[in-house]
């Protein structure tokens, strides 16, 4: 019997009702400000992703031994940020209201902000935990405020002091400095700090938003991103930061910035392709030992 040819990301074909993780994918890259093709990456990552076994020998689990939902990509609307925000944030708002876990696979960083705003509307003393290579503080950029350089700007907007956590930080505005100083907890060009602040989040056991940005990563090992910098970190340094942070009470996350056609060798959407495959076993793991302890 022949059936349609729907790709998923591999071991992500459980039935919804069934699903503990939704991932959903937000194709936008209309205000990238360097090199633009991220929003092809959330369709790379999910063809690609049969070039690796659902088994994770650094973590010893198996997707297919869990329940994952691929709801494809939303159709975006490319000559509006706020419209497909609200498509976002609708999508988001969804899977949270059903009890499951969203899982957004961008896009440029902006798409962070609809996923953002579902979950705070859902969780009001949310926090956040931001890998990124850029600071995104910026109050606009070139006069948009909607903009991937000002996401976290936007989501200090809704948040305000001491809800926002930033790691491996290594370029931005004067000024971004300046502000992250008085209002956000920055951790520049590395991990350094994040199990203190874990151990932190898990005793008060506020609820956590995850967003990575894959350019946190050194761009000898992922160049395919639209704003390369210098001096990031590995894929070892940020697996370990992924399984630490899953232990707090994580609510949502994301992953996005892979521009795939900027990196032939195909060795960015690779990449990409592991960090979501470890994201979703912690998560999972993380979502097990929860259920075990009650």
């Amino acid at each position: 019997m022949l059936h349609p040819n729907i790709e998923t990301f591999i071991g992500c074909d459980s039935d919804y009702q069934a699903a503990d993780v939704v991932l959903f994918g937000a194709p936008f890259d209309s205000t990238t400000s360097f090199r633009p093709g991220a929003r092809f990456g959330p369709s790379a990552i999910r063809h690609e992703s049969f070039g690796l076994e659902t088994y994770s020998p650094y973590q010893q689990r198996d997707l297919t031994d869990y329940a994952v939902f691929d709801s494809g990509d939303l159709e975006l609307c490319f000559g509006s940020a706020e419209q497909a925000l609200a498509d976002i944030k609708g999508r988001a708002a969804e899977i949270l209201s059903d009890g499951k876990f969203p899982l957004l696979i961008g896009g440029e960083h902006l798409v962070t902000l609809g996923a953002v705003r579902a979950a705070l509307e859902r969780y009001p003393k949310l926090h956040i935990i931001h890998f990124d290579a850029h600071a995104d503080l910026r109050e606009d950029y070139l006069g948009a405020t909607l903009s991937h350089a000002c996401v976290i700007r936007r989501c200090y907007d809704l948040m305000g002091d001491g809800r926002i956590h930033q790691f491996c930080i290594r370029s931005g505005d004067r000024s971004e400095f300046q502000f992250a100083k008085k209002h956000t907890e920055m951790h520049p060009f590395s991990f350094e700090g994040l199990d203190a602040l874990v151990e932190q989040l898990k005793e008060s056991n506020v609820p956590v938003y995850l967003t990575i940005d894959l350019d946190c990563l050194d761009p000898s090992c992922f160049p395919g991103t639209g704003t390369p910098e210098a001096g990031g970190v590995t894929f070892m340094q940020l697996l370990s930061a992924i399984q630490a942070v899953c232990g707090v009470n994580l609510v949502g996350a994301d992953i996005n910035e892979l521009a795939p056609m900027l990196d032939q060798s195909g060795v960015s959407t690779a990449t990409a392709c592991k960090v979501l495959r470890e994201l979703l076993l912690a998560i999972l793991n993380a979502k097990e030992d929860k259920e075990r302890s009650k």
